[in-house]
């Protein structure tokens, strides 16, 4: 007899209530603009800039998710 594969279904996971789409002010340049959530704090247009782009290399990171510590 084989045992029958169980899938368990779960609901997406929830947003923060303060993690919702809404105008929010650029930390950059103080301009409203539209945010996705709350981890969107610079406007599009202050992330076009040189400045921005040249801040930190592509593909260099030492965040928790990069895995940069041993």
């Amino acid at each position: 007899m084989q045992k029958k594969k169980e899938f368990i279904v779960s609901d997406p996971p929830k947003r923060a209530l303060a993690d919702a789409p809404k105008e929010r002010f650029c930390l950059r340049c103080k301009s409203s603009f539209w945010s996705e959530g709350f981890g969107e704090r610079i406007c599009s247009r202050c992330k076009a800039t040189s400045a921005w782009r040249a801040a930190v290399p592509e593909g260099v990171s030492q965040g928790r998710r990069s895995g940069g510590r041993s």
